[in-house]
């Protein structure tokens, strides 16, 4: 009578090998649980300890050689030129709001303006316009009525920017904190991973580990360079015209310096702001301040820093701001650009490998 009983095809080894997998599965994914609140946070820390990297080597070498002092000059140095001016921003952005309520709120008792001189001069609708914007001011109390039920949602709004500007500063520190230890131990960190990459894919997954590096370090030169730059010169701009809550002014323009265009929603209206307050001259300087001055950096440095590296198209630095902002948050500003930029560059090494491939290929062939 045959045996019914059949021999596991796996036997005891495999039965091991199995469990052993599976527990490093585990074991795997237990990490990932517990670091993945920190992903991004990591990330940029890597993405910004590799850009200053070689400032940090001249802090080490003015250090006497030592990696932990140079890397606590480092942080320091990060903190003071990222950080502080987050931190500054969050504490004075509630009085902010309340001035800027406060302010809206007494502009709309004393009813609107009449229609300034020039709007009646110009050309096609000028007249019409100036003839619609006095019966607006004669009687406006409707208007009025309306625009003052959306104060409460305007203040409901900028107080959730300050909550989700307050997430991007716990973000930083933990960046920052994280940089540290990279800048401390990173020597070690980076000989192993050029090693395994080495390993792993040769020489060519080394050439495109280096292409990657050199893009991820002009796109954040260009882009946060830029809009550190922008953000300070026109949170300048802003204090000296005596526009109200200069400081969170500029601060927006850090953010929205990466959108072509985006630091002009700002200091455009603040500009006709000043104007309709009887402060010609200086809505003049604001206005020649923000071409002039702020729009500079934008059309001659960033060019400059990001030339080297990658040329991202505007459309992709667009996509890359929104879609970086959805995905990561407030880093994700910054961060959505890089990985776009890093894309694009592998996409175009491996287009121009294959190419290369192809012409060898034909001239092995010869002619047909």
């Amino acid at each position: 009578m045959p045996n019914s009983r059949h021999p596991s095809p796996l036997g005891p080894r495999g039965y091991q090998i199995a469990l052993s997998a599976t527990a490093l599965a585990l074991l795997v994914g237990g990490c990932f649980l517990v670091l993945q609140p920190f992903l991004i946070a990591t990330l940029w820390a890597m993405i910004l300890v590799y850009t200053t990297w070689p400032i940090r080597n001249r802090v080490r070498a003015w250090a006497r050689g030592s990696t932990s002092a140079a890397a606590l000059l480092m942080t320091l140095a990060i903190t003071l030129v990222l950080l502080a001016p987050l931190v500054v921003a969050v504490i004075t952005m509630a009085d902010d709001i309340v001035v800027f309520t406060e302010l809206m709120q007494a502009k709309l008792k004393d009813g609107l303006p009449g229609a300034p001189a020039w709007l009646a001069g110009l050309p096609w609708m000028g007249e019409r316009m100036a003839a619609y914007w006095n019966d607006l001011a004669q009687d406006s109390s409707h208007l009025l009525a309306e625009i003052k039920k959306t104060l409460p949602a305007l203040r409901g709004f900028l107080v959730a920017s300050g909550a989700t500007l307050g997430h991007g500063v716990v973000q930083i520190s933990l960046s920052i904190l994280i940089a540290f230890f990279v800048y401390r131990d990173g020597e070690q960190a980076a000989r192993r991973l050029d090693a395994a990459v080495a390993q792993l894919g040769g020489e060519k997954a080394r050439h495109l580990l280096q292409v990657a590096a050199s893009t991820v370090r002009s796109v954040v030169y260009g882009i946060l360079g830029a809009a550190l730059g922008q953000g300070v010169l026109a949170g300048i701009g802003f204090w000296l015209a005596g526009v109200p809550a200069a400081t969170l002014l500029g601060v927006a323009t850090f953010f929205l310096s990466p959108i072509p265009m985006g630091p002009v929603i700002l200091w455009l209206p603040a500009a006709g702001w000043l104007f309709f307050q009887g402060q010609t001259g200086w809505a003049i300087f604001l206005v020649l301040w923000g071409a002039l001055v702020v729009s500079s950096v934008d059309n001659f440095l960033k060019p400059i820093l990001m030339s080297r590296g990658s040329d991202l198209p505007i459309l992709f630095v667009f996509l890359g701001v929104l879609g970086g902002a959805a995905a990561f948050g407030f880093i994700g500003v910054f961060l959505g650009p890089t990985l776009l930029a890093v894309g694009q560059r592998l996409v175009q090494e491996w287009i121009a490998a294959g190419e290369k491939s192809l012409a060898s290929t034909r001239d092995l062939q010869g002619p047909l």
